[in-house]
């Protein structure tokens, strides 16, 4: 089954968006819930826990690809979040802003890239790491 979705901003809200239809389309016999219309669903609710501290960030790269986050991707990261071992993270090292996988180890701090072409970066003990917010969605373009 493929579902249509249509995406539109909600009248008087510039940073809500409303799904106006959500429609399947049947390869064999077609649905008896069809018709079915519930109304807008509101994807601030369904994607967004605390909208004080989220954020939305373009990717540029491919480090994270096998992560599912690919270049020109939009991540949703909310810095109200306690940063945990194995969370894709926004961190910034020594000045520089990137997206890695945090791997808390006994020897230190990684950040490592989901894409075998990167090498993991190892936070030595006088670099200055700050993790800026953890990733909780990824909005992967498609075309």
């Amino acid at each position: 089954m493929v579902t249509v979705l249509f995406i539109s901003p909600i009248s008087g809200t510039a940073h809500a968006l409303a799904l106006l239809a959500l429609t399947g389309v049947s390869a064999g016999f077609p649905s008896p819930a069809q018709d079915y219309y519930d109304g807008p669903i509101d994807l601030n609710q369904h994607l967004i826990k605390d909208p004080t501290s989220t954020f939305i960030v373009r990717v540029a790269g491919d480090s994270m690809d096998n992560a599912g986050i690919s270049n020109g991707d939009e991540v949703i990261v909310d810095r109200s979040l306690t940063p945990r071992d194995g969370n894709v993270v926004i961190a910034v090292l020594d000045g520089e802003l990137t997206i890695k996988r945090l791997r808390l180890t006994g020897t230190g701090v990684i950040l490592r890239a989901d894409n075998p072409a990167y090498p993991n970066i190892r936070v030595e003990a006088l670099s200055d790491l700050i993790v800026w917010g953890v990733v909780t969605r990824s909005l992967h373009h498609v075309n």
